[in-house]
């Protein structure tokens, strides 16, 4: 039995059929960053026989690396790695875009306070002791990443519904004749990135979305649905006679305050006169797909979204 593990009974180990083991397809992925070798083995044979995808390494840079090639669902991370310590990796996953959301558990034998602060301030999901209950360890493992799918479930940004919520309401659009769909499209926001930066740019979809929720409001659409398309696509579902007025409503308030976002000397230099911040704003009936389904409807969002203006 390695040290700094507290065995867990052997039939919980032993015995997958008194467990339940996740199907293939919806397979979670763990990243294990672990400089003790039989810890690490251990760790990774018992998260596979419980259903889990395991990566494991043994460095701290390998650790920020992995993260980036294959995102993982969580993060087990030791704290005392043989080059830059866990706390240094937690902060450069937490400086990337693409890791910062990442729920990390860290696994130390450290246990001043200090060390817990700090874990804390690295916007860590769980501190954890060794040496430590297996189970327990499961379990925190299991609520992080439940957690984190709750999460997901709104942009990190925007605030915004996306993903499965977004799917909820535009599959049951597809029954609803009165209801208009509009596909509204940020152009440019790339070059705009490259210009400002990737803080400017979310401050800039974060206004974007305040705006299209005002804009409902103020127009008293009280049933109306905003989401979060993917990045730069936003949708909204509003009654069938709102559709062209909201649409000009967004085009005209809207458009016109992108310009705050340029700094004085590039609106002079009309900089972004030919590249500028732009909306492309598609409308259409969901009900119009109702026999071919959502996923036809989802397609179909996605190739107006990729359209140019004319």
């Amino acid at each position: 039995m390695p040290w700094g593990i507290r065995p867990a009974s052997s039939s919980s180990i032993k015995n997958p059929s008194a467990r339940t083991v996740l199907s293939v397809d919806e397979k979670n992925t763990l990243l294990i960053v672990e400089d003790d070798l039989d810890i690490a083995d251990m760790l990774n044979a018992y998260f596979r026989g419980q259903g889990y995808e395991v990566l494991t390494v043994n460095w701290g840079e390998d650790g920020v690396r992995a993260c980036q090639t294959n995102l993982p669902q969580l993060v087990i991370l030791d704290i005392r790695l043989p080059d830059i310590d866990g706390f240094e990796v937690a902060k450069r996953l937490r400086e990337n875009r693409r890791t910062r959301d990442i729920p990390i558990i860290f696994l130390t034998e450290k246990r001043e306070r200090s060390d817990r602060l700090r874990g804390l301030e690295l916007r860590a999901d769980d501190y954890i002791t060794k040496p430590f209950d297996i189970q327990e360890l499961r379990l925190r493992v299991q609520n992080a990443i439940a957690r984190a799918a709750r999460t997901s479930l709104t942009d990190p940004v925007t605030q915004l519904p996306q993903a499965g919520l977004v799917d909820e309401q535009l599959e049951a659009s597809l029954k609803q004749r009165n209801q208009t769909l509009l596909l509204i499209s940020l152009r440019n926001l790339d070059r705009f990135r490259e210009v400002y930066g990737i803080v400017a740019a979310d401050d800039l979809l974060r206004a974007t979305a305040r705006m299209l929720l005002e804009t409902l409001r103020l127009h008293n659409v009280n049933d109306g649905f905003v989401g979060q398309f993917d990045r730069a696509n936003f949708i909204i579902l509003a009654p069938a006679s709102d559709g062209a007025a909201l649409t000009e409503k967004i085009r005209k308030h809207i458009e016109q305050s992108f310009s705050y976002f340029y700094s004085e000397e590039d609106r002079a230099k009309g900089r972004f006169d030919e590249k500028g911040l732009t909306l492309n704003i598609h409308q259409l009936q969901a009900a119009a797909f109702a026999q071919q389904g959502l996923l036809p409807l989802k397609a179909e969002l996605g190739k107006l979204a990729q359209l140019r203006p004319s």
